[in-house]
């Protein structure tokens, strides 16, 4: 491919994709409004945000927007290479996904219509919690400026996801401290 790429984030976009980060209470509506947002914004066939179960180092798609249910859930994405971006801690392209041995499942790629991908790995700190994934129908490049401003939305994306688990907990705690006897509670 020789064509430059077209910038498709600018200051406003960041600035409308920042202030929903930090406002939306509701993490699952704020996720999936940014993998349709980023979809439509690089005129994409879709975006998957996934996050790591540390517990079974699985990762798992809470959001997504353009793929089918078959796609998304074609079997487990094992993190063994080297080249994957949860195990670079940087930002991956795949530009033919049937030609590719970094790609698990090209058949299931191939039958989705996916060409090429991007994944943008979502830290928290220096923690990697996460994917996010855009898939084209087409191949695609993408500008380096984007891709700069996709880490960073992603990281503000981990500090969020990161955040909401805390509050989890501590809701948790919380409830299980107020179901505790008066008495218990007198020392603490």
């Amino acid at each position: 491919m020789n064509q430059k790429p077209e910038r498709k984030f600018y200051l406003k976009h960041f600035r409308a994709i920042s202030h929903a980060i930090s406002t939306y209470e509701d993490l699952t509506v704020l996720t999936n409004h940014l993998a349709e947002g980023t979809s439509r914004r690089f005129k994409a066939k879709g975006c998957s945000i996934m996050l790591l179960d540390e517990r079974d180092n699985q990762l798992y798609a809470v959001s997504s927007y353009g793929l089918s249910e078959e796609y998304l859930y074609k079997g487990p994405v094992i993190m063994d290479d080297k080249h994957c971006a949860i195990r670079k801690g940087e930002p991956v392209f795949v530009e033919d996904m049937q030609n590719d041995a970094r790609v698990q499942y090209p058949e299931a790629a191939a039958k989705e219509g996916i060409v090429s991908m991007l994944s943008i790995p979502i830290k928290c700190r220096d923690a990697i919690i996460g994917l996010i994934r855009i898939y084209h129908s087409e191949p695609r490049l993408i500008h380096e400026e984007d891709i700069e401003t996709l880490c960073v939305m992603s990281e503000h994306l981990g500090l969020v996801i990161e955040n909401h688990g805390l509050k989890n907990f501590l809701d948790g705690v919380k409830a299980a401290l107020e179901s505790l006897p008066p008495r218990m509670l007198k020392d603490l």
